[in-house]
């Protein structure tokens, strides 16, 4: 059997970790996609202030499979 993938960028935004912003972004991203099967971490940035991390951001190429 064979399928077709599609891959799609979103940008998510933690307080607490990047973990915790790929978790996010992966729940996020399959209320609206249908069969995500994974994600590529294509950035990882941080926000500071005052030089304490104030949040952390992960840009994710998500891919999921058509229909």
């Amino acid at each position: 059997m064979s399928s077709v993938a599609r891959v799609t960028t979103i940008t998510v935004r933690s307080e607490k970790s990047f973990e915790d912003a790929v978790a996010i972004g992966i729940e996020r991203a399959a209320q609206t996609l249908r069969h995500v099967s994974g994600a590529w971490v294509k950035e990882q940035k941080v926000e500071a202030t005052e030089g304490k991390i104030t949040a952390w951001s992960v840009v994710l190429e998500v891919s999921f499979v058509l229909d």
